[in-house]
């Protein structure tokens, strides 16, 4: 055994994080940590690795064994190159001057041992996600770790660079490394688990073998059986809510057009650099374009112009949510109130009891896990964080709600949560833009499916369509 936890116990503020869990690590295995945002597990990990003493139990580790956490946000200086991210702190020297050359020949071969094929001399922030990523493990190895834990390692990449990334990952297990892999995504973890141990609320339910069911995982994850996915209640479409006609910016989208009904959710899919994200930030305000035209209830709206965006009824969840949604040194009450702070005050006066009580009410109801609304949310899990950033737009009903990768990083209960959110909304009248990289999301929950290509729209599809299709059009090419 590499790596042995038993009866571990932690609180913070009163909240107790963990509760008895036992967790153990074997040479050339991949253990799987599942369970729900704020389950436990990064707090797990933290005590695993020295970050946080326990209350209560013990750790052990084998001796010599060195452990490595590969975490979500990466520890990397974009400015400096490959070989001197990899060598950081502890660079090779000779006569007492940096050794460049040596360090560029150990970093071709600390690359070659992840499969990555990049000039070490290329700064690091040049590189995709992904190829960070391989940095950050490649940088692990070269410390001889014997443990390496992967946190969300594949929550930005595309397919493409997943299949990469599991087959790193099972070339590792064969060199006897033993990993811990974090992932919401249940498919990858039917591909790569040797064994699974899920938490919720802080214990440790229960320990699955390889080749577990989806069904038996989502089981122990949120205590119940989860009957569909992708909940989707269809509405009747009403009057056009959202109408962006003819939008261009150049270098970035060309003559985007679609509408969205009161009552339909629309989604927008398509490959990684497709243009998604440009289009829906231009189209609230947030970046300019130069021609084309929106519309919210059929009233133009000025171009550039976040304030008038918001007065139309116009929201907008972002992809990034820690650095564009959100606070993180404010408090869970404050970032709920963010959008309605101005609507609701009284003689020009914030109203801070109605505030309170208004984010009281719609954390309740969001069943956001958190010690009290005075907690920095900076201290939240992500699924949590998430479903803040999407409270405080439903504390302000705008008629149409634009979700950017509004699932991405949370578990599968919070995300069915999510998804009945979007069915209130649309049942209510309103309507939501739904950008997602995740297909089977983008055609369990939209009614119509717009896909972009290289900027352009590429064609629309209807509910129920197949991945196929939407792949077809997606990497449909344009002439110049």
């Amino acid at each position: 055994m590499l790596l042995s936890a038993r009866g571990i116990t932690k609180s913070f503020t009163g909240v107790k994080a963990l509760d008895g869990v036992d967790f153990d690590v074997r040479p050339g295995e991949v253990h799987v940590l599942l369970g729900e945002n704020g389950a436990g597990k990064s707090t797990l990990v933290k005590i695993l690795a020295g970050v946080h003493a326990p209350d209560r139990g013990t750790v052990h580790r084998a001796p010599g064994t060195r452990l490595a956490v590969i975490h979500q946000e990466l520890a990397l200086v974009p400015r400096l190159s490959v070989a001197e991210n990899l060598f950081l702190g502890r660079p090779p020297r000779r006569w007492g001057f940096v050794d460049k050359a040596r360090m560029r020949h150990d970093a071709r071969r600390l690359l070659d041992r992840v499969g990555l094929a990049v000039d070490p001399d290329t700064p690091v922030g040049d590189l995709g996600i992904a190829g960070q990523q391989m940095v950050e493990i490649a940088r692990a190895l070269d410390l001889d770790a014997q443990v390496l834990v992967l946190d969300e390692p594949t929550a930005v990449l595309t397919d493409t660079e997943t299949d990469r990334l599991l087959g790193i990952v099972a070339g590792l297990r064969e060199q006897g490394v033993g990993l811990v892999f974090i992932t919401h995504h249940l498919d990858e973890i039917r591909r790569v688990a040797d064994r699974i141990t899920v938490l919720r609320d802080g214990r440790s339910v229960g320990t699955l073998p390889r080749g577990a069911t989806v069904e038996r995982m989502i089981e122990l994850m949120v205590g119940r059986t989860i009957a569909e996915q992708y909940p989707r209640r269809r509405e009747r479409p009403g009057e056009v809510l959202l109408s962006v006609e003819g939008l261009t910016r150049a270098g970035a989208f060309h003559d985007v057009s679609f509408q969205v009904r009161a009552g339909e959710v629309v989604g927008i899919a398509g490959l990684v650099g497709a243009g998604r994200t440009e289009v829906v930030r231009a189209a609230f305000g947030v970046d300019r374009y130069d021609s084309g035209r929106v519309e919210v209830a059929g009233r133009p709206l000025p171009g550039h112009d976040v304030g008038a965006a918001l007065r139309a009824g116009l929201g907008l969840v972002p992809e990034d949510r820690k650095g564009q949604g959100l606070v993180l040194t404010s408090t869970v009450g404050d970032n709920l109130g963010l959008v309605t702070l101005r609507t609701t005050a009284r003689s020009g006066l914030v109203d801070r009891v109605g505030q309170r009580r208004r984010a009281r009410e719609m954390a309740a109801a969001l069943r956001v896990r958190t010690a009290g609304l005075d907690r920095p949310v900076g201290e939240l899990s992500g699924g949590n964080q998430q479903k803040v950033v999407i409270g405080k737009w439903l504390m302000a009903d705008p008629k149409v709600l634009v979700l950017d990768e509004p699932t991405r990083g949370v578990d599968v209960g919070a995300k069915v949560e999510i998804y009945e959110l979007v069915n209130r909304m649309t049942a209510a009248g309103r309507a939501v833009l739904l950008v997602s990289s995740d297909l089977p999301e983008v055609i369990g929950m939209s009614d119509r499916i717009v896909v972009m290509a290289h900027g352009r729209v590429a064609g629309e599809l209807p509910a129920g369509t197949t991945q196929d299709k939407v792949m077809a059009l997606a990497v449909q090419e344009f002439q110049a």
